[in-house]
C-alpha cells in the first residue's frame, strides 16, 4: 500500500482512481462496505483504488476538550487499510487550512483536481467543508456537473439491526462488551502501544505484566477482560493468550488509567517494544483489595477464567487471534 499525505502532485498512477473518502475510525464492518463498493467500481473498470482519509480526527481538531474517543489512530487505521486491500492511501493532515477549505473548494482539492476521480464513495452521512457545508446531495450535483460518478453506502446492519457505527462500537465498549465491539468491527478491538516501565508490582508477586498507555484512545469499562496480547517485531506479530486490567489500580492508590497485560507462559523482556492487546471478553469490574495476598489470589482466579474463554470462544464469534 502507498501512503501520501498531500495531495498536490500525486503520481499519474492514481489519477482517475475509484476513491473511498472519510473518517474510518474502527475500519468496521460498515466503513469495509463504502471501501469494497470503491474497490468493486476499481476492478470493473481497470482502475487504481484508493482511499482518503483524515488525520487528526476533526471531532479531535474542533473540541479538543472532550474525553478521548478514538478507536483506531491512525498507526492502528493503516494497518486495517492494508489488511482490506487498499492499495493508495492519502492521509489529509486535519489543519486550520484543512478546516478553513470550503465544501466547493473540498471537492476542487481533493476530488476534482487531486485525485481527478472517476468514481467517489462515500456513506450517507458524510459531510465535509467548512461549517459542514457538503454533503451527499451536493456531491451528488458535482459528479453530474464534473463528470465522475458517486455512491452513497446506506447503513450496513447486523442481523440484529444494530448498524454498524463507530459510535455504536463505543457504546458496547464503554458497556464493558468487547464482543459486541468485535462483531461490529469484524475483529476484536484493540489498543497498542510501546511497553513503558511500570512500578514492577506485578513481577513482585508472581504475574508480571505489560504496561501501556491508553492514550487517546476511547476509555472502555474499567476492568479485567481476557485479551490476546501481540508482540510486534521487524513487522511480524505474535500472539499469545493473556488476562488484562485496564484501570486506575486503586489497590495502589493509583489514578491515571493505562493497560496492564500479563501474558500467559510468556517471560521474554519487551520493554520498548510494540505491544497490541485486543480485547476478548470482560471478565469483572476493577475493585481495590486490601492486600497483596488478596490481590495474588485474585489474578490467578482471573488469569484461569481467561484461559478458559479464549479456549471456549470459536470462529463463528470473531478470529481468535487478529491479523
Amino acid at each position: 500500500m502507498r501512503i501520501f499525505r498531500h495531495v498536490a502532485g500525486l503520481p499519474d498512477f492514481v489519477r482517475e482512481s475509484s476513491v473511498a473518502i472519510g473518517n474510518f475510525d474502527g475500519v468496521h464492518l460498515g466503513h469495509q462496505a463504502v471501501i469494497d463498493e470503491a474497490a468493486a467500481h476499481a476492478q470493473k473498470h481497470g482502475s487504481a483504488m484508493s482511499v482518503i482519509t483524515f488525520d487528526p480526527h476533526p471531532r479531535r481538531y474542533f473540541r479538543p476538550e472532550e474525553p478521548p474517543f478514538q478507536l483506531t489512530p491512525l498507526r492502528s487505521k493503516v494497518r486495517r487499510f492494508k489488511a482490506i486491500g487498499v492499495e493508495q492511501l492519502l492521509v489529509v493532515h486535519f489543519d486550520t487550512e484543512t478546516s478553513q477549505l470550503t465544501h466547493q473548494q473540498f471537492v476542487d482539492t481533493f476530488i476534482f483536481g487531486g485525485f481527478k476521480a472517476q468514481h467517489v464513495t462515500v456513506g450517507y452521512d458524510f459531510v465535509f467543508g467548512a461549517g459542514r457545508g457538503g454533503d451527499v446531495d451536493y456531491l451528488r450535483a458535482r459528479a453530474e456537473q464534473d463528470g465522475f460518478g458517486l455512491s452513497a453506502i446506506e447503513p450496513v446492519k447486523d442481523a440484529s439491526e444494530t448498524i454498524y457505527s463507530s459510535t455504536n462500537i463505543r457504546n458496547c465498549l464503554t458497556d464493558g462488551n468487547p464482543l459486541g465491539a468485535a462483531r461490529l468491527l469484524g475483529r476484536p478491538w484493540e489498543v497498542e502501544g510501546r511497553v513503558i516501565k511500570g512500578d514492577q508490582r506485578g513481577r513482585q508477586i508472581g504475574f508480571p505484566t505489560a504496561n501501556i498507555a491508553l492514550d487517546d484512545y476511547v476509555e472502555p469499562a474499567l476492568g479485567v477482560y481476557a485479551v490476546w496480547a501481540g508482540i510486534e517485531e521487524a513487522g511480524v506479530t505474535t500472539w499469545h493468550m493473556g488476562c488484562a486490567n485496564i484501570g486506575r489500580r486503586p489497590t495502589f492508590d493509583k489514578n491515571d488509567v493505562n493497560c496492564e497485560v500479563y501474558i500467559f507462559d510468556f517471560t521474554d523482556d519487551i520493554y520498548d517494544k510494540l505491544l497490541r492487546v485486543a480485547l476478548v471478553e470482560y471478565i469483572r469490574p476493577e475493585k481495590k483489595f486490601d492486600g497483596i495476598a488478596q490481590l495474588r489470589e485474585q489474578i490467578a482466579l482471573d488469569s484461569h477464567d481467561a484461559r478458559a474463554l479464549l479456549e471456549s470462544i470459536g470462529p463463528d464469534d470473531f478470529r481468535r487471534a487478529p491479523e
